[in-house]
């Protein structure tokens, strides 16, 4: 330990051995781009439905400048997290007011908050911009920004940025009662003994001690949103995806902060970036996007009682980033089966994976870009994604309608 504010990762002999990627070549089963007209006139519904419950846009807009309640307008905004909490909707995402492109070097991590009953009441938080200092380092680039809930009164907004040249995971707490932020920390990631910073060279080092091999890794590192819980020895745990480039795997932390590396998928597959992950029984259920020439993401489960990994089932995808929610007893995936205008809606067959089956397919009359889904109000969902790397949109729909 370094004794500041950052730590030094453990130094071990050992080397991180990596593993190739590989297609997938006897899946469990295919689910493809659907052409059942009742799935596809559901999907025009839901499209409709999105439309009709737009709740409302997050980023800061040109309008919200020349009202002089912003100082800049968002020229580029991406990746979104919401949640209801009490009276208030909760939001964040990155955004850059420098120029219109996803570009790191010029990005913000932000929380938006405004009551469910005056949404047009919203307040901007910029939490980390590029060229700040964080622990004594300059701040070079700002990437994927979520938040979690820690308690009734406390959430954890969390965030990528490279400080020093190298990626870290940070965390922030924010009080809702007071609506105060907290001071920044660095999230931890724990193999075994070994806990380091969760950062590009902290995971690494901490595979590599445990003899852990990983798959390729690039320097930005993700921890994904959606949170799911699972009561182990008396204690709650809360599990959710990591990734890095083509490692992508299951972690699980008691407090958000640090995260212990769960397994990942053990056959071969060309997974990549951003992996859903959600606890449904005695089982981690997993989808990931693959590599851009492939047409398929896949589909599998681990489960936490054996240890064992289900054979995999491959989906049409567009390489995009999806999310499973749990609703009405049952598990479902979104994701987007044709591109990134087109929502596939598929009830996971927790008994049988290979039985999963499409609930709809939807081309959104927008784009709809990284959909992520929460309940909002009345035991009812919303979801909230990126139009066009423009707008941060939050809409409600009624699953109830379509299953």
């Amino acid at each position: 330990m370094s004794g500041g504010f950052f730590s030094d990762d453990f130094v071990s002999e050992r080397e991180l051995v990596y593993t190739p990627g590989a297609p997938i070549t006897d899946p469990a089963a295919i689910i493809g781009v659907s052409e059942d007209a009742e799935v596809l006139k559901k999907g025009e519904e839901f499209a409709d439905e999105i439309d009709a419950g737009f709740v409302s846009d997050f980023e800061k807009s040109e309008e919200l400048v020349k009202a002089g309640k912003a100082d800049a307008y968002d020229r580029m905004a991406h990746v979104s997290t919401f949640a209801v909490i009490g009276d208030t909707v909760y939001m964040t995402y990155y955004a850059n007011t420098k120029e219109p492109s996803e570009d790191p070097k010029n990005q913000t991590a932000r929380l938006v908050y405004a009551p469910v009953d005056d949404i047009d009441n919203k307040t901007f938080i910029d939490l980390q911009t590029t060229g700040n200092t964080v622990g004594g380092k300059l701040v070079d680039m700002v990437y994927d920004t979520i938040f979690m809930q820690k308690d009734d009164d406390t959430i954890y907004v969390m965030w990528t940025a490279s400080a020093g040249g190298n990626y870290y995971r940070f965390y922030c707490p924010f009080t809702l009662s007071t609506k105060k932020l907290g001071e920044i920390g660095v999230n931890r990631f724990k193999v075994g003994d070994v806990v380091n910073d969760f950062s590009s060279t902290g995971i690494r080092s901490a595979l590599a001690a445990n003899s852990v091999p990983c798959k390729k890794m690039f320097s930005d590192i993700g921890i994904m949103q959606k949170l799911s819980s699972r009561v182990e020895n008396g204690e709650v745990w809360y599990y959710t995806g990591a990734y890095s480039g083509d490692f992508t795997c299951i972690i699980k932390s008691r407090d958000l902060i640090t995260w212990e590396y769960v397994s990942q998928p053990d056959f071969p597959n060309e997974s990549k970036w951003e992996n859903a992950t959600y606890v449904y029984g005695d089982k981690c259920y997993y989808f990931v996007r693959q590599q851009d020439t492939c047409p398929y993401g896949f589909l599998t489960a681990y489960d936490l009682e054996s240890g064992k990994w289900e054979k995999p089932v491959v989906v049409a995808d567009c390489q995009s980033r999806s999310d499973f929610i749990e609703y009405h007893g049952g598990l479902y995936l979104f994701h987007a089966p044709v591109d990134r205008e087109h929502i596939g809606i598929i009830k996971i067959d927790a008994d049988n994976l290979a039985s999963s089956s499409v609930v709809l397919q939807s081309k959104i009359h927008s784009s709809c870009f990284y959909p992520f889904i929460q309940y909002y109000r009345d035991g009812e969902l919303a979801m909230s994604y990126t139009v066009a790397r423009k707008h941060i949109r939050l809409a409600k729909f009624t699953l109830g309608r379509y299953i």
